[in-house]
């Protein structure tokens, strides 16, 4: 049963995983990998990622990216979602810590934003605005 835009709005501002999903070449399937999100319902999606990396170009090149976002307990859940990039904003601490604290324990986001800092390089917000959402929920998992 598809769900009510309330409620998918509400499911993909909760912190799952996203499978991000992004056209890199006419000749290949879509570029898809796993991502920390942030979403609010009735705002834009974004995600942090490199300059210059693999995703970023991709996501440059085509203008657009989708999200999945699954659950299987207590019902199987998901919600897909597709847009254009609105806007890719610079190096910020302050979103970094916003999804650190979205997604880890209260006493590991200094510890990740450590790690993030000296092992992973600068990160960028890239924002989409949600524009064909895909939702349904299939009942009890078996």
């Amino acid at each position: 049963m598809a769900l009510s835009t309330e409620e998918r709005e509400q499911f993909l501002a909760e912190p799952h995983i996203g499978a991000l999903s992004v056209v890199e070449r006419p000749d290949r399937a879509p570029l898809t990998i796993p991502i920390w999100y942030q979403y609010r319902p009735g705002g834009e999606l974004w995600v942090l990622t490199a300059p210059g990396a693999r995703k970023t170009r991709a996501i440059e090149a085509a203008g657009r990216f989708s999200i999945m976002v699954e659950r299987t307990e207590p019902t199987v859940r998901y919600v897909s979602v597709e847009g254009p990039v609105t806007r890719v904003g610079g190096v910020s601490d302050e979103r970094s810590r916003e999804m650190a604290v979205r997604y880890l324990p209260p006493g590991k986001v200094e510890e990740y934003l450590a790690f993030e800092r000296a092992n992973l390089g600068e990160h960028i917000p890239v924002y989409m605005r949600p524009e064909h959402w895909l939702s349904a929920d299939l009942g009890p998992a078996w």
